[in-house]
């Protein structure tokens, strides 16, 4: 086993808090509705959604043939820094390519008034090697797909979280 880092960037026009709020806070409201084609549900199995220990449940589509679900547990939860972190229990690329993976978030402010959310892929390889560069790239794409959709939902909507 080998261990492995995949960072990534997005830059929101929406201000860090009103991202931070509709993705983190309430995404499990929020994503199966402006995903309704990749995302049919988010369960909350433990805890209130947004806390230190909560475990979700994240139910895809058929669209996505590779995965059926994604089972995390909060590990770090920081509104006041806006950061959190993501321990992948179960589904999604654990067990297929992956033996273990987290994801954390920091969304900061920035001087043009939007954000910056840096990503940070934290996970153990099956094999002696990394993931390959289009496993990995796969893996972050999909993260940044959901926040492009949280993104383009404020941008239609300026007062949902404001």
């Amino acid at each position: 086993m080998v261990s492995g880092t995949i960072l990534g960037e997005y830059s929101s026009a929406a201000q860090a808090d009103t991202l931070w709020k509709a993705a983190f806070l309430d995404g499990h409201k929020l994503l199966p509705k402006i995903l309704p084609g990749i995302i049919s549900s988010i369960e909350i199995l433990e805890g209130d959604g947004a806390a230190v220990g909560t475990v979700r449940k994240t139910n895809f589509t058929d669209a996505n043939k590779d995965c059926k679900f994604v089972k995390d547990r909060v590990e770090v939860m920081d509104p006041e820094n806006h950061t959190v972190k993501y321990c992948i229990l179960d589904g999604g690329v654990l067990g297929v390519k992956v033996k273990s993976y987290s994801v954390g978030f920091c969304v900061t402010s920035t001087k043009e008034g939007g954000c910056l959310v840096k990503i940070e892929i934290v996970y153990e390889s099956n094999g002696e090697s990394l993931l390959p560069e289009e496993d990995a790239n796969d893996l972050k794409q999909g993260i940044l797909s959901m926040l492009k959709a949280v993104d383009a939902y404020l941008v239609a909507n300026p007062d949902a979280y404001a």
